[in-house]
């Protein structure tokens, strides 16, 4: 169930969520994936010696912070497993399997002809998703602090979606971060699709968001001002 105070009570509570019916990727699909902690900085892996001197598969390296400003350097230590090219670097970062918001699925497949030759992750198709993150904290979990959760939940900010997802059998608040927006192969080992998408009258309120994060507003009769005009005369917001 949501609250009267959230930016699903100006459409159906109930067609917020929907069957996804055909069962395939699309925008508004609620998937899973490996979301990397973006605001981390990664590690890098630096060949030291391999294991044993004749055995070009494995190799000793060095785990360090990936920092933008640090002068790359290249090993001579030809290791099978770890090759590299001119500017290239390891990076490792954190993940963690999390429920993922489909924006965009719809990648135009490029012509093989015009790729003959080519590198396949020079045109390989991905889709474009945004992580969810739990909002209560529960001694595992940071999560939200309240007062932050009800400017959320209030619109406030056009990176954050307050949600009570469906795919719990307990109702967990949770924070769509659409400016973590980021590309995932779209490989079906890349992610787990579930059973239920976005309706197109909630979507449109993403999109809305979207444009808000993009381009700094959305426009007056938007649902999102509309929204917001009714919070703010209750609230005072």
């Amino acid at each position: 169930m949501y609250p009267e105070d959230c930016v699903q009570s100006i459409i159906k509570p109930e067609d917020w969520w929907i069957e996804n019916k055909e069962k395939t990727l699309c925008r508004g699909a609620l998937i899973f994936a490996f979301a990397p902690h973006v605001d981390q900085v990664p590690y890098t892996f630096e060949p030291l010696g391999r294991k044993e001197a004749d055995q070009h598969g494995t190799a000793r390296v060095k785990v360090s912070p990936l920092r933008v400003n640090q002068p790359l350097s290249r090993t001579n230590l030809p290791v099978a497993a770890m090759p590299l090219y001119t500017g290239e670097v390891w990076a490792a970062y954190k993940a963690k399997k999390r429920p993922c918001l489909t924006i965009g699925s719809g990648s135009i497949p490029v012509d093989q002809k015009l790729t003959k030759g080519m590198a396949k992750h020079s045109t390989a198709p991905t889709i474009l998703a945004a992580p969810y993150y739990s909002a209560i904290a529960d001694g595992r979990r940071g999560g939200y602090k309240p007062a932050l959760l009800e400017r959320i939940r209030h619109c406030e900010y056009p990176q954050f979606l307050w949600d009570c997802l469906p795919v719990s059998k307990k109702t967990y608040e949770s924070i769509l971060r659409l400016d973590h927006l980021q590309p995932i192969g779209s490989h079906h080992d890349s992610y787990q699709l579930t059973e239920y998408k976005l309706s197109s009258d909630a979507l449109e309120v993403v999109d809305e968001l979207l444009q808000w994060l993009v381009l700094g507003g959305v426009k007056e009769d938007s649902l999102i001002a509309m929204y917001r005009a009714e919070i703010e005369s209750i609230f005072g917001d």
